[in-house]
């Protein structure tokens, strides 16, 4: 063999090499990508909803604006409402743009029938406050209105949900160990996938034993209060799969085998397998419940994180000049990376029930809206539409970490001198100039974020209008 052939022969098996390493995933054509597109779409429209909202609360937050908002149930409402859309339809959205996408099932028509079905429960929770009274229960995780239309559009979302779940585990997962750089991605979409499943029966588990006889508030806190701990460990692995997806995409690949990931992947998901566990030894009315799934979320949800963002540290660093097409993509990665990091941090500050409480959750969870940001941002070109870039593509992630960081700092900053969660206006009670001051930069940070979202949803529509 000639030396020409041998160097051409090594240098194919190295192309083959790179390629088994990459963390990419493909769009299948057809009906599979319409829906993904159709979920996507979904998530930009309950951002909208979201940002009107918000907008509301964060003016009756707000030192000066707070006098001409309405403050008690009004400023409760909005907050149900915003959080339920920017948080729970949001995450269900974009689940569905990935569970879809990883897809190999025929069964189109129940992936259709998961989407409307979605949508309008999300449409019947967006127009509940415009259909009668409604009494706001501050329940965390899935705050509620007690409103039939909102309660309605509540459980139409849960069936969608269930569908959308049974979809995914519908595609084989790769359990070989020769595993190349999607199958890592789509290890850990299903992992997610699992995560979502024990949160519906930890769901089912409650539903049937909190009695029903117990007051609203009391009700939906026992209600919600374990699966809302289990799902997090779904959203994260959507977080962490964005990671590594983006980080290739972006031009700074993760310098680990695809075997590596998905471990980092299985760690993530062994804790939810405990949940059960809990149920079967502390009954949900107990406070020993309440306080394990509390401890498995806070320790067992951040095993697999520190590898990954010290990998990802490494490839940041590696990494060289992004395309005009990478840089939206490392912008939402490291945005992503920054405000996760942040949010963690301040759960460790938490002590009672302070502003400090949301500071922290709005800190984790904006990291993993970002991740899911960069990633509608990677997918729009594989459905078809035309891809981001441009200035506004870039500075949007940015403008949307900056604002809430500040938003953060102010609610960490004012929950040091007591300032209560869950009030607004004159409720807030705000006696020194610090406090004013706190959450005078919460409103600043939330404007900011709002202009941030606001950018996002116009550049993804631009995108979608610019085929």
């Amino acid at each position: 063999m000639k030396t020409g052939s041998v160097a051409a022969v090594a240098l194919g098996r190295l192309a083959s090499a790179a390629g088994d390493e990459r963390f990419d995933l493909p769009v299948a054509a057809g009906e599979q990508r319409a829906i993904a597109a159709g979920w996507l779409g979904l998530g930009v429209a309950a951002l909208v909803g979201a940002g009107i909202f918000s907008i509301l609360l964060v003016l009756a937050r707000t030192p000066w604006f707070a006098q001409w908002v309405p403050a008690g149930n009004f400023f409760r409402v909005a907050l149900i409402v915003h959080v339920d859309l920017s948080v729970l339809v949001w995450f269900i959205a974009m689940a569905g743009m990935l569970w879809t996408v990883d897809s190999s099932s025929r069964r189109v028509s129940l992936g259709w029938v998961a989407l409307f079905t979605s949508a309008a429960g999300a449409v019947l929770i967006a127009a509940a406050p415009f259909t009668g009274p409604a009494t706001p229960i501050m329940s965390n995780y899935v705050p509620v209105l007690d409103n039939h239309v909102f309660l309605y559009g509540l459980g139409v979302i849960g069936i969608g949900f269930t569908l959308l779940v049974l979809r995914a585990f519908l595609a084989p997962a790769p359990m070989s160990l020769r595993m190349d750089g999607a199958d890592a991605l789509s290890f850990g979409l299903k992992g997610s996938a699992v995560a979502a499943a024990v949160s519906l029966l930890a769901l089912t588990w409650s539903f049937a034993e909190v009695p029903r006889e117990l007051d609203a508030p009391t009700y939906y806190e026992l209600l919600f209060w374990g699966p809302g701990h289990v799902i997090q460990f779904a959203w994260t692995l959507l977080m962490l799969v964005g990671w590594a997806w983006l980080a290739q995409l972006a031009g700074s690949p993760l310098p680990l085998r695809p075997r590596v990931v998905a471990l980092i992947y299985l760690i993530a998901l062994l804790s939810v397998f405990l949940a059960p566990l809990i149920y079967l030894n502390w009954t949900v009315l107990s406070i020993e419940h309440q306080r394990m799934m509390t401890w498995l979320m806070r320790f067992g949800g951040g095993l697999a994180i520190l590898p990954m963002v010290l990998a990802l540290a490494v490839a940041l660093a590696r990494g060289g000049t992004p395309s005009p097409l990478q840089r939206p993509l490392r912008s939402a990665l490291v945005c992503s990376l920054a405000l996760f990091a942040v949010g963690g941090v301040i759960g460790f500050l938490i002590r009672g029930s302070d502003v400090r409480v949301p500071a922290h959750y709005h800190g984790s969870i904006v990291g993993v809206t970002l991740a899911l940001m960069g990633l509608a941002y990677a997918l729009l070109p594989r459905f078809g539409y035309r891809a981001p870039q441009g200035r506004l593509a870039v500075w949007q992630p940015w403008l949307y970490a900056g604002g809430q960081l500040m938003h953060i700092l102010g609610l960490l900053w004012s929950g040091g001198y007591g300032v209560q969660r869950k009030v607004a206006g004159a409720e807030q009670v705000l006696r020194t100039p610090q406090e004013v001051l706190g959450m005078g930069l919460m409103g600043l940070g939330g404007l900011v974020a709002i202009a941030g979202g606001v950018l996002f949803v116009w550049v993804v529509l631009r995108a979608m209008v610019r085929r």
